[in-house]
């Protein structure tokens, strides 16, 4: 399910705020009105805080041009890209289907921090260039922030933490962007997509719980190089730790699944013979008619066999009791220009990034135009427990 909120396109790419983000964009502006303040105690708490929002503002850009290289390198590779999200812990591409080749993942993969390093890089450098109090001291310390007006300290600032994002996530810690570089090297030597997945994950999940460790060491006093020390520092660092590990298990997941559904037809896992409703049947009608005493979540309705609408318990939840004599399927369906449909020949992994993209409980399955099944995501979670395949 989308949450958040999109605040347009970028060469065609839709760019949407999921509502984690604010909060870390008011946690980096906070702490840094803080640093900014402790450097610059002479500095009005306007030109602190104003500095801190650009700085904040400025950072998540440079996240978005991380992902944007992403996108169109991927876009460039023929895979569609459904948009771009960023959230509480930075950004994520939402691109639709894995690379067909090695070299086209490590090339997408890689971009990415390229683009954070260099853009840090040449920050830095224009910073350095017209500030002599910087050269060949390229820390981002108080003491070094002293030294600076606000727009050095601006340029410096965002210029290290680009840099510093970039290096991060060449972490080897699948599904960084670093995880994925490893995964491409093990695809090429291994010439298997799935086992390159399987390694990569376990070395992700292993820098994980590393993490999650000297998180845990930090909010009890030890100090980790870069890292530091502190309760708040640990804690933070053992969550990513934690999310990173969940991630890089259900990467794999994912994979497996994929692997498992690809070359299966739509046809064999359909309910090929959906209970249907015309468009003049009333709500009361499909509630007593078809929906007590079955266990069916979506009915699609026909008009003369063709396929005009789908409705579902949701729609018919949105109706007050007292309206349901009154109301007709036509008036709360969805219409079937809205729908996502998959043909009986479809590849089942499609269908389910289909499903999985538009949070979809059902597709309708049309031939010629002419309604033949619907494929429920339950229906493909069955078929994948009767393969009782051991996801290793």
């Amino acid at each position: 399910m989308k949450t958040g909120f999109h605040i347009g396109r970028i060469l065609g790419i839709d760019v949407r705020i999921d509502w984690s983000w604010l909060l870390i964009f008011l946690l980096i502006a906070w702490n840094l009105a803080v640093v900014f303040g402790t450097a610059h105690p002479d500095w009005g708490t306007g030109l602190r805080w104003g500095l801190a929002i650009v700085a904040a503002l400025l950072f998540f850009i440079s996240v978005l041009a991380h992902e944007m290289a992403h996108s169109l390198v991927a876009r460039a590779n023929g895979i569609p890209v459904r948009g771009i999200t960023l959230f509480l812990f930075g950004g994520v591409s939402s691109i639709e289907r894995d690379p067909r080749s090695a070299l086209s993942e490590f090339v997408m993969a890689i971009v990415g921090p390229l683009t954070s390093i260099i853009v840090g890089g040449i920050l830095v450098g224009i910073a350095e260039i017209g500030n002599t109090a910087l050269r060949g001291n390229l820390t981002i310390s108080t003491e070094i922030i002293a030294r600076l007006d606000p727009a050095f300290t601006l340029l410096l600032w965002l210029g290290s933490i680009n840099v510093i994002l970039g290096v991060f996530n060449m972490v080897p810690g699948f599904p960084l962007d670093g995880g994925r570089v490893l995964r491409s090297i093990l695809w090429a030597v291994s010439g298997s997509f799935r086992k390159a997945t399987r390694w990569a994950s376990w070395v992700g999940q292993g820098i994980a719980w590393l993490m999650i460790a000297g998180g845990i060491a930090m909010s009890f006093g030890a100090e980790i190089p870069y890292f530091g020390t502190g309760l708040l520092s640990g804690l933070w660092l053992a969550f990513i730790g934690w999310f990173l590990q969940n991630a890089a298990v259900q990467s794999y997941q994912q994979v497996v699944v994929h692997d498992l559904l690809g070359g299966i037809q739509v046809r064999r896992m359909m309910r090929a013979d959906p209970p249907t409703c015309e468009p003049g049947c009333t709500v009361s009608m499909l509630v007593n008619d078809h929906i007590m005493g079955k266990d069916d979540h979506a009915f699609p309705i026909l008009d003369n066999d063709r396929l005009v609408g789908l409705v579902t318990l949701d729609d018919v939840r949105k109706v007050s009791r007292d309206h349901w004599d009154s109301t007709l399927v036509r008036q709360i369906m969805t219409p079937a220009d809205r729908l996502v449909i998959v043909s009986p020949d479809d590849d089942s992994a499609e269908a389910l990034t289909k499903l999985s993209q538009g949070d979809f409980n059902q597709l309708p399955v049309v031939e010629n135009g002419r309604l033949v099944g619907l494929l429920r995501r339950r229906d493909i979670i069955r078929w994948l427990q009767l393969q009782s395949v051991e996801v290793r």
